[in-house]
């Protein structure tokens, strides 16, 4: 048997790279034993506040403003440029009926005839001034009949008013309208008057017109809200009822429809083009 006597005793090179390899290791353990953030602290956070991506913390916003900005609202009026229908207020007269503004003149028998094809449909209008007058918001107005047939078959007869401001502007005051089908009155579409339901009186045609003028024709919400702008003057005109060089145009448009429609008044005639039918009698 083995006896104490017997132990092999260590060689001295040994012994010291076995002391020299365990340094090492011991330094290699206390290392990952601890895992300092960048300034130095044990907490794993960095001192001071997170950053968001804006200096002040504000999250930043699709185009690059903080999430508390606001755009700044912009207030246009759109209809800063149009004449002001305050010529044509009730209460601004005195209006007269003696309506002779050039461009659209309203003597008592005055007769229009329009006609002209939309389609395959013949349209015919006739336009008689009445010696018939209207109270209408206070004001007394000059009514005109307006009589349409299609392919001969009578469809529409309305009684509009106007009367002219001290300025020369031509008001309009509404119309009362009667629809036709078959000889009977099926509706009355369009129909309006100033001073009620919050509609006014609008511009049909103003005192002293120039191209580029704006306004409303009919005033009425929800029912009648055409408004005229002038497009061009001086230009010649042929119609079946003859050549005419001192003529106004208007482009008429509605937030009620789509499109817009075209009209030509001559002057000390009245109107000669309306959308597809023109003048042929007058």
């Amino acid at each position: 048997m083995r006896t104490a006597t017997n132990v092999m005793q260590p060689n001295p090179r040994t012994l010291r790279g076995v002391v020299f390899f365990g340094l090492i290791a011991m330094l290699a353990f206390g290392c990952s034993e601890s895992n300092p953030d960048i300034d130095g602290d044990s907490d794993g956070e960095t001192d001071g506040d997170m950053v968001d991506g804006d200096a002040d913390g504000d999250a930043l916003d699709e185009d690059g403003d903080t999430e508390n900005d606001s755009d700044e609202e912009i207030d246009v009026d759109e209809e800063a440029d149009e004449l002001s229908i305050a010529v044509c207020d009730p209460g601004a007269g005195p209006f007269s009926l003696t309506i002779d503004n050039p461009y659209f003149p309203l003597p008592v028998g005055k007769h229009l005839v329009l006609e002209g094809n939309e389609g395959a449909t013949l349209l015919r209008v006739e336009f008689s001034v009445l010696d018939e007058t209207e109270i209408v918001a206070g004001v007394t107005t000059r009514v005109v009949e307006e009589r349409e047939t299609e392919d001969g078959e009578l469809i529409e007869i309305s009684r509009n008013y106007f009367a002219q401001a001290p300025d020369g502007t031509v008001c309009y005051f509404g119309e009362a309208v009667d629809d036709y089908d078959g000889g009977e009155i099926v509706g009355h579409g369009g129909a309006w008057r100033a001073g009620e339901d919050g509609n006014q009186p609008g511009i049909i045609m103003p005192a002293a017109p120039t191209v580029g003028m704006r306004y409303k024709q009919e005033v009425a919400p929800g029912v009648a809200e055409d408004r005229g702008e002038i497009v061009q003057m001086g230009e010649s005109l042929t119609v079946p009822a003859g050549t005419f060089e001192d003529t106004l145009e208007v482009r008429e448009t509605s937030p009620l429809d789509i499109g817009s429609s075209r009209k030509v008044y001559v002057r000390d005639i009245g109107m000669a083009v309306d959308g597809a039918i023109e003048l042929i009698q007058y």
